[in-house]
C-alpha cells in the first residue's frame, strides 16, 4: 500500500444485523446467521465488516440507544458467539469494526436510571439536565431546540422537576462529553472491545458531542432543526476525539471513521487530514446523499446529476492529497439507492453503473447488506406498516401539510425502512432470511432478487461487485489515482478520469434511460484503450465515442504504452 495504511485499500461491508440472517430461527438477524454468511461476505472481495450496533438495547432506535455498551443485545447473540464470529472473520482476513455511540444512549442505560434518581446523585452530570423557564406562569423548555426525531429536543421529569436533552428520540438522552467521568467511561469501553480483538469503530454522529456552553436558544431559521449552530462540529469536539486517540486509540492498530451530519468537505478536514491534528481516519458525508432532497431525505427533489457529481468531486478534489474518503450509495440510514438514482426498470444495468460510479472514486467504499444485489424500495400499504422512530415523526409532521395518500408515497419513497427490510438470500419462503416469520416485511420482489440466483449467473449486478472490487485491488490508478471530472454542465453523464504512475482510468457513467452523445475528453483515444468494465456486452466506438444506452457503464484503462503511442 502507499503509505502502509492498510484502510486504504479495504473494501467494508455494512450489515445492519436485525436484517441480515436469521441463524437461530426467531424471525430476527442474529450474529449466528453472520456466522453462516462469512464465506459469502469474503466472497465479493470485502476485507472488514461494520456491524450496526449489536449491544442491548430497547430498540427505540432499533439498537441506536444503548442499555449496555460492553454487552450483546439477546435477540444477536452473545458475547461468547461473537467473539466466535471476531476470531472467523480473522481467520478469513476480514476485521470487525463497531458501530460506537457517543452523543447519546438509552433511557435504560443504568448511568441514566441513576441519573434521573436525584439532582446530587454522581450520575446526575452524565446527561444535561436543566430546570425549565417560566413565562407567564407558564414552564418551558430550557431552550427552542428540536430534536431530529421527535419534536422538541427536551423531555421533563415531573419527579426530579428538570428536563433532560435529546437530539433524537426521547428514548435516547444526550450524554454530557463535558464531563471526565463521561469520557473515561468511553475510553474504557474502547478499551474492552479492542481488547477483545475489534479492529475500530464507525463513530455515530460524532460532530454532534460538545454543545455550546450554557445551551444557549438557538436562532429559528428552520424550526425542524433548531440549535443546529449549538451542537455541530463545534471546537471541543476535536478536543474530545484527540483525548479518545491519544489515550486508547493510538496503542491500537485500529480504524476510525466518524458520521458527520452537516458536514462540508472543509470541516471533515479539521479532523481527517493527515499529519499531528488527525483524530479520525475518515467521515462519512451525508453529501452524497442529498442530490434528491434538501438537507433530509423526507423532504424530496427532482434527482439532480449535477448535484451528485458537484458533492462527490467538492470531496474528491479537497481532500486530495490532505486526507481520505469514505465512498458509499447505501447504508442504514437511507432509502435503496437503485429506487432513488437509478432505474427500478433498468435495474442491473442501473445498479451496475451506480457501483461503479463510487467505487472508482479514491477512498474506501463501503457496501452496504442487499446493495451488491440490486434491492429495490418496499412500498408498503401503509405508513403504519414502517417501524422506524424517524419515519413515524416524518409522517406526523408530513400529515399536516399534504394529504394522506401524498402522505404515504413520501415514505414509501424516502424512509429508513426501506434499507431494512430482510436480506433476500433465495427465492425460498421468507427470502431465505429466516424459517419464522421475519420480524419486518420482505420486499415482494424477492423471487426476482436474491443472491441465489444472482450466484448462478455470471452477468448478475452480484457477480460484478466481484468483478468490480477485485478490479480496483488489482490496479493502482484505482486506488491512488488523481481525480478529474470531465464536462461537468452535462446533466445526464458523469465522467471522470483517474491518473497514477503512467496509467489513466475513463470512467463513463450515463444516468439516465436516453441516448446521450459522448465523445471522449481531448488526449483520449478509445480505439486505443482498453475496455475493462460495462455493462452492456457489445460495446462499439464510433468517432472517438459513442451514443449510450440506457445507464449505461463504461471504464476504460490507458496504460503507459498506449500513451507512448499517442506521442
Amino acid at each position: 500500500m502507499a503509505d502502509g495504511k492498510w484502510y486504504k485499500e479495504m473494501c467494508v461491508y455494512h450489515i445492519w444485523p436485525r436484517s441480515f440472517c436469521d441463524g437461530n430461527g426467531d424471525g430476527i438477524g442474529d450474529l449466528w446467521g453472520v456466522l453462516q454468511k462469512l464465506d459469502y461476505i469474503r466472497s465479493l472481495g470485502a476485507d472488514a465488516i461494520w456491524f450496526s450496533p449489536i449491544y442491548p438495547s430497547p430498540n427505540a432506535d432499533f439498537g441506536y440507544d444503548i442499555s449496555d455498551y460492553k454487552n450483546i443485545h439477546p435477540d444477536y447473540g452473545n458475547l461468547d458467539v461473537f467473539r466466535e464470529l471476531l476470531g472467523e472473520a480473522h481467520k478469513r482476513g476480514m476485521r470487525v469494526f463497531l458501530d460506537l455511540v457517543m452523543n447519546h444512549s438509552s433511557d435504560e442505560h443504568p448511568w441514566f436510571q441513576e441519573s434521573r434518581k436525584s439532582r446530587d446523585n454522581p450520575y446526575h452530570d452524565y446527561y444535561y439536565w436543566r430546570p425549565g423557564k417560566t413565562v407567564r406562569g407558564r414552564l418551558i423548555p430550557p431552550n427552542n431546540w428540536t430534536s431530529h426525531f421527535e419534536g422538541g429536543a427536551w423531555e421533563y421529569d415531573e419527579k426530579l422537576g428538570e428536563y433532560y436533552l435529546h437530539l433524537f428520540a426521547r428514548k435516547q438522552p444526550d450524554l454530557n462529553m463535558e464531563n471526565p467521568r463521561v469520557r473515561q467511561e468511553f475510553k474504557e469501553i474502547m478499551r474492552f472491545w479492542l481488547d477483545m480483538g475489534v479492529d475500530g469503530f464507525r463513530e455515530d454522529v460524532v460532530t454532534f458531542i460538545a454543545k455550546t456552553p450554557g445551551l444557549p436558544n438557538s436562532y429559528p431559521w428552520l424550526p425542524a432543526i433548531n440549535g443546529l449552530e449549538h451542537f455541530s462540529n463545534l471546537p471541543r469536539v476535536h478536543d474530545y476525539l484527540m483525548e479518545f486517540k491519544k489515550d486508547v486509540l493510538d496503542h491500537y492498530d485500529c480504524f476510525t471513521v466518524g458520521e458527520s451530519p452537516n458536514t462540508t468537505a472543509e470541516t471533515a478536514l479539521r479532523y481527517i487530514a493527515e499529519g499531528p491534528d488527525q483524530v479520525l481516519d475518515e467521515m462519512i458525508a451525508f453529501s452524497y446523499m442529498e442530490a434528491d432532497c434538501i438537507l433530509t431525505d423526507m423532504i424530496p427533489r427532482p434527482f439532480s446529476l449535477r448535484k451528485l457529481k458537484r458533492a462527490m468531486s467538492d470531496w474528491q478534489e479537497k481532500l486530495e492529497g490532505k486526507a481520505w474518503n469514505a465512498l458509499y450509495i447505501e447504508n442504514h440510514d437511507h432509502s435503496r439507492v437503485i429506487s432513488r438514482y437509478g432505474s427500478e426498470q433498468y435495474r442491473v444495468e442501473s445498479g451496475k453503473m451506480l457501483a461503479a460510479m463510487y467505487m472508482l472514486q479514491r477512498g474506501t467504499p463501503f457496501i452496504y447488506q442487499g446493495q451488491e444485489i440490486g434491492m429495490t424500495n418496499l412500498r408498503l400499504p401503509s405508513v403504519e406498516l414502517y417501524p422506524d422512530v424517524s419515519t413515524q415523526n416524518a409522517a406526523r409532521i408530513a400529515s399536516h401539510v399534504l394529504p394522506r395518500g401524498q402522505v404515504l408515497k413520501l415514505i414509501q419513497r424516502a424512509a429508513r425502512d426501506n434499507a431494512r427490510s430482510p436480506m433476500q438470500w433465495s427465492a425460498e419462503p421468507n427470502a431465505g432470511f429466516s424459517k419464522a416469520e421475519p420480524w419486518f416485511a420482505v420486499n415482494v420482489n424477492y423471487p426476482e432478487i436474491n443472491v441465489a440466483d444472482q450466484e448462478q449467473d455470471p452477468n448478475s449486478l452480484l457477480n460484478f461487485y466481484r468483478k468490480l472490487i477485485r478490479f480496483r485491488k488489482d490496479n493502482p490508478v484505482a486506488l491512488y489515482g488523481t481525480y478529474r471530472e470531465h464536462d461537468r454542465k452535462n446533466r445526464k453523464l458523469y465522467v471522470y478520469e483517474r491518473a497514477y504512475e503512467g496509467t489513466r482510468l475513463l470512467v463513463i457513467c450515463s444516468f439516465t434511460a436516453d441516448q446521450v452523445r459522448f465523445d471522449a475528453p481531448e488526449g483520449i483515444k478509445l480505439d486505443k484503450a482498453r475496455q475493462v468494465l460495462g455493462n452492456y456486452e457489445v460495446n462499439f466506438v464510433i468517432a472517438n465515442g459513442f451514443t449510450t444506452r440506457p445507464y449505461e457503464l463504461r471504464v476504460y484503462l490507458i496504460e503507459n504504452e498506449v500513451r507512448n503511442e499517442e506521442k
